[in-house]
């Protein structure tokens, strides 16, 4: 009797520990709110220097766009295209909320905004909108978590992410977020009707300086035909001291 009373307190024991090893799961899981956070601690920094391309699939076949930018927190950047020789020279200055693009071969200065906004930017994938937005999610949406995927390998939380403004490019998102290293591995864009409006999906994740960064990542407009655009970062450095001239009109024309 007294076996059969021991076995019935270890196994009524053994129960509740496991229940409250599962509870402590749960409570331990982030909420949508905290994944949010994490994904903006990954890739933040005062400041980055950065050296990219574009490899845009068209009709015609590929051509491959490459550029230079320097940011600065997140109201500040500068960009600076390099090749092909046709697109060299042009240059694009976000201060705050405006967009001023030089074009060299007119010798002029635009500042892009209202629907040109949303112009493809040298023909790919991504739009001056793109360009312009702001880096930290967490102070634009709303996320709850919708389940649970893999991509590339790795666990990840679905993310539905919904606008907390009505001036965003995109009203709501769904996100593939990697559960260890908070990187965004695929998205989904959507304008408030739900229309599908732009995917992105990282083929390369790399670690740097302890952030995991996409270094090579498929963007697609739903919206036209054609390739997609294969945007890849061949350098980046963080938190790299810049130039105060670099933030302002007459860099343009340097």
């Amino acid at each position: 009797m007294r076996i059969k009373l021991a076995s019935i307190l270890a196994l009524a024991w053994l129960g509740a520990a496991a229940l409250s090893f599962g509870q402590s799961e749960v409570a331990a899981a982030p909420d949508g709110d905290e994944i949010l956070r994490r994904v903006d601690a990954n890739m933040a920094a005062d400041s980055k220097s950065t050296r990219t391309k574009m490899v845009i699939a068209g009709r015609g076949g590929t051509r491959t766009v490459e550029s230079q930018s320097w940011i600065r927190g997140r109201t500040e950047s500068f960009t600076e295209y390099l090749n092909p020789p046709r697109e060299r020279g042009t240059k694009m200055l976000k201060l705050d909320d405006q967009l001023w693009t030089y074009f060299p071969a007119t010798d002029r200065t635009i500042l892009i905004a209202g629907h040109m906004l949303r112009q493809s930017v040298m023909g790919s994938d991504l739009s001056y909108e793109d360009l312009m937005e702001d880096p930290l999610l967490s102070g634009l949406y709303d996320p709850q978590i919708e389940g649970e995927d893999v991509v590339l390998e790795r666990p990840c939380w679905v993310l539905h992410l919904t606008a907390k403004h009505d001036d965003l490019a995109y009203d709501s998102r769904k996100m593939w977020v990697d559960k260890e290293r908070f990187a965004i591995l695929r998205e989904h864009r959507f304008a408030k009707s739900g229309k599908l409006l732009k995917t992105t999906d990282v083929r390369t994740l790399e670690e740097i300086d302890g952030r995991w960064i996409g270094t090579e990542i498929e963007f697609k407009d739903a919206l036209k035909s054609g390739g997609g655009t294969r945007f890849v970062i061949d350098t980046i450095e963080f938190d790299v001291v810049i130039p105060e001239h670099m933030f302002t009109k007459a860099v343009l024309r340097k």
